[in-house]
């Protein structure tokens, strides 16, 4: 599972990290004269070639996590592979370009633009002449009125996930001609252009019935490059065909088939064939790459292989500690079949970039020891964050550079590095500010009852984690006196599955998209680093509880929570590491308040006023005494925030804009709640002679351009990152 807060555009619509996974405002201008816009710090890696070097015809199959639930982008259970689906087969009237911009679909429009201010906001979408449904029909003024009133949250039946931007229109019609459509807004709105992207046919927005149930599995009026064949439950497939009234270039694919498949059984995927394209983890690029040499074998020369032997060789190349607990003649046998995908591995490469994606540290502000400002100050000013950023970039050979703002990427307009509201890592003056909020070192500490919850958990009793032998779920206090009995000799913890953080893999996309202890694994050792005495006050020990997903793919956060944890502990804050589900990580943990310390990710936004808002917006109480905190799950928020959201979005004017988002920023840093720490690594193993796919970074993927290299035609060299 990708532990991406899936929202955002994709699933702040519907909304998915939630899935731990994972995750639209006046469009940004460029920054003004007196400063230098920021670049992208990494370049798209798709195999860019030429149309005319693509081969016609051919079925491309890409690895997506799940088949999804629904087709209709607008509903809670949407997904990153209904995004890709929608992308694909639907209109949009905006895309992100290289720097995460919103740009005109030429394809759709010829132009949009605000025409009048006074007394209302009035945009005109002028569309393109050739723009048609599947069905023949034409994209016009019907379709926006439908997705209007079923997205305007006026009408209950509809069951959409959010409402923002919808809500302000105050009427669309017909303009001059059928081709025209004229918005006009009840109050003014700057995010406009995150609108109607994708548009669905009036078929599907036009009635409560078929918006609900009418497009989730079955889409049968589109308007893209490709059409939905069919989404077959059984293959785990959704299978896009060609579009036969699609007006642009024509799709180079027959076939463009979504197949899901497990983030853990991506190398054999390839391997085998059943994708030839897939996002994968680190271990599984150093596998790739791997390939590519000419390593030994254990098994060369055809002679007996002791079972110590084959077992090291096992564990050294990607095998877990489980997969080596079994005998020698079966273990030679999974060697073998490794070595065979190795060889089918050797036509597959790794295009690498940045995910529109981010990696922050959650802190849980509802109450106790984090609901103290001083205190989340304290450990955000333990955090070297640039440390924790060449931890996971620098072995992948990407630019390892912290991230400067909650609200947009280095490259967007908006961003600019807003972390000196914080101010860096300065482990005085953390200790100061611990000493200001009564943490005292050394201090007396009264016996705390057993598995006490987070502060702020919102979980009934009897809701504990299971405990176990260490195998999944496990949780170790970093910092006791015991090392002795947690540290193993090296060749044991590498036995038992632990190479000390080589293998990286992904890390928290809900991310976003879905979302990613108690007890960690046997053998983990603490991490190393010189503590301080441990901090009490009131006879409390100053520990909090950092909770991790523990599923395939959560190395990553495994190693980073340990250097976070080595951080903190030199200030004299505990941690005791929970780890959990994949499952259970969001909806039992980050959504209900069930955790101090947790990492997920969020993704970038082209609209950081509108789709930022719920992330970092000030939770509400309710007059039931609940709290309303839409996605804002570290439970911090300010008016003052909110009020310069509420700006951002209502103004026009670009560069104020801009400067609103900005100053957001600062004020989210200075509240401590939320610390991002890097930018997602994007890896993604691809056969060498799939082009114009991969790593697409901020740009949205051009799918008529996919396809297959013709014969003789090469692939020029990708981009580097930027310096």
């Amino acid at each position: 599972m990708s532990h991406h807060c899936v929202g955002l555009r994709a699933v702040l619509r519907p909304a998915a990290f939630l899935t731990a996974g994972a995750l639209a405002v006046p469009l940004l201008a460029g920054c003004g004269s007196d400063e230098e816009a920021s670049r992208p710090l990494a370049g798209q890696d798709i195999g860019l070639v030429a149309r005319d070097k693509v081969t016609e015809g051919g079925t491309l199959k890409w690895a997506v996590d799940a088949l999804p639930e629904t087709l209709n982008a607008y509903q809670a259970d949407a997904d990153a592979g209904t995004t890709r689906v929608a992308q694909a087969v639907l209109p949009s009237m905006f895309r992100t370009d290289a720097n995460g911009r919103p740009e005109a679909n030429p394809a759709y429009l010829e132009s949009a633009k605000v025409i009048e201010t006074e007394p209302r906001q009035v945009v005109l979408y002028k569309l393109n002449q050739q723009a048609v449904w599947s069905d023949g029909r034409e994209i016009g003024a019907a379709d926006f009125a439908a997705q209007w009133r079923a997205l305007s949250g006026k009408d209950s039946a509809y069951w959409t996930a959010r409402n923002a931007g919808y809500d302000r229109i105050e009427k669309i019609e017909r303009g001059s001609g059928d081709l025209q459509v004229r918005v006009t807004f009840s109050r003014p709105y700057a995010d406009w252009k995150s609108l109607f992207s994708p548009l669905y046919p009036k078929d599907v927005t036009g009635t409560p019935d078929t918006f609900n149930d009418g497009a989730r599995r079955k889409l049968d009026v589109t308007a893209g490059p490709f059409k939905v064949e069919k989404v077959d439950t059984a293959q785990k497939d959704v299978v896009l065909t060609r579009n036969p009234r699609w007006w642009g270039s024509p799709a180079k694919l027959n076939e463009l088939v979504l197949h899901a498949v497990d983030r853990d059984k991506r190398a054999s995927a390839l391997a085998d064939g059943t994708v030839q394209i897939a996002d994968i983890d680190a271990a599984d690029a150093a596998r790739i790459k791997a390939a590519s040499g000419s390593g030994g074998s254990p098994l060369q020369g055809g002679g007996k292989t002791s079972a110590s032997k084959l077992r090291s060789w096992a564990l050294a190349h990607g095998f877990d500690a489980e997969q080596v607990k079994v005998g020698r003649k079966k273990l030679r046998k999974a060697i073998t079949r490794y070595l065979e995908q190795q060889e089918e591995l050797r036509a597959f490469g790794v295009r690498k970039s940045l995910e529109p994606a981010y990696t922050q540290l959650a802190l849980n502000g509802a109450g106790g020891t984090l609901g103290d400002e001083r205190v989340r100050r304290a450990v955000a000013r333990a955090l070297d964050r640039e440390e924790l950023a060449k931890v996971v970039l620098t072995p992948l050979g990407l630019p390892a550079v912290p991230v400067g703002s909650h609200l947009a990427l280095s490259g967007q307009d908006a961003y600019a590095d807003g972390s000196g509201a914080l101010g860096g890592p300065d482990v005085k003056e953390a200790q100061a500010l611990l000493a200001e909020a009564g943490w005292v070192a050394g201090g007396p500490v009264k016996e705390q009852k057993p598995a006490e919850k987070a502060a702020g958990a919102e979980h009934g009793k009897g809701d504990e984690e299971k405990k176990s032998d260490g195998g999944k779920d496990g949780e170790y206090i970093v910092g006791e006196d015991d090392k002795a009995k947690r540290q193993e000799p090296a060749e044991e913890r590498r036995e038992k599955g632990d190479e000390g953080g080589k293998h990286l893999a992904r890390d928290g996309r809900q991310y976003t998209g879905g979302a990613p202890g108690a007890y960690a694994p046997q053998g983990t050792a603490a991490p190393a680093g010189t503590a301080t005495a441990p901090l009490a006050k009131d006879g409390k020990a100053l520990d909090l509880r950092f909770v991790l997903p523990s599923g395939p793919g959560s190395q990553t956060l495994d190693t980073v929570a340990a250097r976070i944890s080595a951080m903190l502990a030199k200030v004299g804050i505990g941690t005791t590491i929970t780890k959990v589900s994949d499952e259970s990580y969001f909806k039992d943990h980050i959504a209900s308040g069930d955790y101090d310390l947790a990492l997920y990710s969020w993704p970038s936004s082209a609209f950081p006023a509108t789709d930022a808002r719920p992330i970092y917006g000030k939770p509400i109480p309710a007059a039931d005494g609940s709290v309303n905190i839409e996605q804002n799950y570290t439970r911090v928020g300010t008016d003052q925030v909110d009020q310069l959201f509420d700006q951002a979005a209502a103004t026009l004017d670009e560069d104020e804009a801009r400067d609103l988002i900005r100053k957001a920023d600062s004020r989210i840093w200075a509240a401590a709640a939320s610390i991002p720490l890097f930018q997602r690594p994007e890896l993604v193993g691809v056969r060498k002679d799939v082009v114009n796919a991969g790593a697409f970074g901020f740009r949205t993927p051009v799918y008529e351009d996919m396809g297959f290299l013709k014969k003789g035609a090469k692939i020029a060299p990708g981009p580097t990152a930027s310096k």
